[in-house]
């Protein structure tokens, strides 16, 4: 297996969590330990499931482990609606983050 930094999808996440970092800096401060902590946490389990599984050496631990980062983007997608409903950001913001995805 490669290593993990060399995995395309590990590269692209990491340039997603720095767009989740940048766009939830806008956020109310109320929501320093309510969504802003929700959804940096879930991005960043991204890339460090994509990264743990990969150093497993393990097929299917890393398939597990893809599955679990899966799971976490599926949450962070859902907590971006959910902030976008809340207006917390604006939709060209959103725009930036599929496209980092």
């Amino acid at each position: 297996m490669a290593n993990f930094k060399e995995l395309l999808v590990w590269q692209k996440s990491i340039v997603f969590v720095t767009e989740i970092y940048r766009i939830t800096e806008t956020f109310p401060n109320t929501e320093i330990y309510g969504l802003i902590s929700q959804i940096r946490r879930a991005a960043v389990s991204i890339p460090s499931n994509i990264a743990e599984g990969n150093s497993r050496r393990s097929k299917p631990d890393y398939l597990q482990f893809l599955k679990i980062s899966r799971g976490s983007c599926a949450e962070v997608e859902t907590q971006l609606i959910i902030s976008k409903n809340l207006n917390f950001f604006n939709y060209r913001n959103i725009q930036n983050v599929e496209r980092a995805h």
